[in-house]
């Protein structure tokens, strides 16, 4: 069974987010480049959602991996649909990004 990605409008500010900050520190090829290798990553849930690592302890449902060790994806499988919730830069702390409700995990 092969699932949808879909990115909530947070992943999605997140990925714009990052994009602008590599962008002024490196160049605009570099931040295109970068942000196009975490989408296809994302995609890449398509085939095989369930091998990120459960974190039911900051949100029931919710899943992480991990990106070239300096981003962390973090979605939830819903029904076909695999949800990417953010995108955090290596640095960010899941479990307070998620505990100060700054996503939401409705579809």
């Amino acid at each position: 069974m092969a699932f949808e990605v879909t990115l909530s409008n947070r992943a999605i500010k997140d990925l714009s987010e990052l994009g602008d900050y590599i962008a002024d520190r490196a160049g605009f090829e570099i931040a295109e480049a970068y942000i196009s290798r975490i989408e296809d990553s994302c995609r890449a849930l398509c085939d095989f959602p369930m091998r990120g690592s459960p974190r039911d302890d900051l949100v029931p449902g919710l899943r992480t991996v991990s990106f070239e060790r300096r981003a962390t994806i973090a979605y939830m499988v819903q029904g076909r649909y695999v949800r990417i919730m953010r995108v955090l830069h290596h640095g960010r702390d899941a479990g307070e990004v998620f505990s100060q409700g700054t996503t939401s995990v409705k579809p």
